[in-house]
């Protein structure tokens, strides 16, 4: 056949075209959940939940709610129970400070440490002069000494625990001089001026038990005593320290002997238990 025939038949014949098929997806109705999803998908409900929550307002806005904490305060019950409460913490307080006051006398503390830098001044020249000095009473008032930043004669522990500290510092000094430092003979030299300290205290007070001596003196009145030496001390180590041994065993012997007089000197005052 001729290809123009074809041709020809080709174009009288309408050409049959293929459109694709419309087909109509069925719309997923509210809560059907898709065949080819694997798990639930549940944002939709929870946000239904939280819309049906919400309560209406005139704005549209929530409605206010009372939060937990106002309304447990506003109840009359919590009340009393916080008023119990902090009763009970201001009687376990007093009961506390009392407890403490019994074991560590913070009163009495407090008057040996209420010092000020006139009397510091004219103790420390006191001890390592007491041979100049001429009065030894010390005052009362009401029958109750005075502070010693009021009397020269009133034992204080602020110089005997500035002078314990001292000595340890000054004596870590020593040491490195000699390349001997080290943090536990520091520790060790601490350790040994308080037992020492100690070991004093508790035989002058076995001594006074045995001879049956009525005194007012405390056990920080001895302390208080007893710890004024450590002044010698750290004198007799500095000067060691710029002159060798000769000076240290002058400066420390000096010390010595003014220590002795200074403690025999107020001693002799101390008539029925109580300077006079």
């Amino acid at each position: 056949m001729h290809p123009a025939g074809q041709a020809a038949s080709a174009a009288g014949t309408p050409r049959q075209r293929k459109w694709p098929s419309k087909r109509r997806i069925p719309v997923s109705q509210p809560g059907m959940a898709d065949p080819h999803q694997l798990f639930d998908d549940t944002s939709s409900a929870q946000s239904r939940g939280y819309g049906a929550q919400r309560a209406p307002s005139g704005l549209g806005y929530p409605a206010a709610s009372t939060s937990p904490p106002t309304a447990f305060l506003a109840d009359p019950v919590s009340n009393m129970a916080m008023a119990y409460g902090s009763s009970l913490a201001a009687q376990g307080k007093e009961l506390v400070d009392k407890n403490i006051d019994r074991f560590i006398p913070v009163t009495k503390l407090k008057y040996y440490f209420a010092v000020d830098t006139m009397y510091v001044g004219k103790k420390l020249g006191l001890l390592f002069f007491p041979y100049l000095h001429q009065d030894w009473e010390v005052r009362y008032q009401q029958d109750t000494p005075v502070a010693p930043r009021f009397d020269i004669n009133a034992p204080d522990l602020y110089i005997p625990a500035m002078a314990f500290i001292t000595y340890v510092l000054v004596a870590g000094l020593a040491l490195g001089t000699q390349d001997r430092f080290s943090p536990d003979l520091l520790g060790l030299q601490a350790s040994s001026a308080l037992a020492w300290l100690t070991l004093e205290v508790l035989a002058i007070l076995l001594s006074l038990y045995l001879v049956t001596v009525n005194t007012d003196l405390t056990t920080i009145d001895l302390v208080a005593f007893l710890g004024y030496k450590y002044v010698g001390m750290i004198g007799g180590v500095l000067v060691g320290l710029l002159f060798g041994k000769t000076g240290y065993y002058v400066v420390l012997g000096w010390c010595c002997m003014s220590i002795f007089v200074f403690m025999v000197s107020w001693g002799l005052k101390a008539r029925s238990g109580r300077c006079v």
